[in-house]
């Protein structure tokens, strides 16, 4: 009795190590992954923004501020 005691002690350690370490693995990831779901927003943002603009980037020249041109 007291053997399978300390085999269930044993076996329980094991599992809850091997979760530890794989917890610890995604953890270690998680801030490469913010890092690129910013990177993908700010390109969405950047493409959006640039879609309405003129093409080449250039926008038509405005008045002046007396209304001259």
């Amino acid at each position: 009795m007291e053997l399978q005691i300390v085999l269930v002690i044993l076996g329980a350690a094991g599992v809850v190590s091997a979760f530890l370490f794989a917890l610890k693995g995604l953890l270690d990831q998680i801030p490469d992954v913010i890092r690129s779901w910013r990177r993908v927003v700010d390109e969405a943002r950047r493409s959006h923004s640039d879609h309405g603009s003129e093409p080449g980037g250039q926008h038509p020249p405005s008045a002046g501020v007396d209304g001259s041109c």
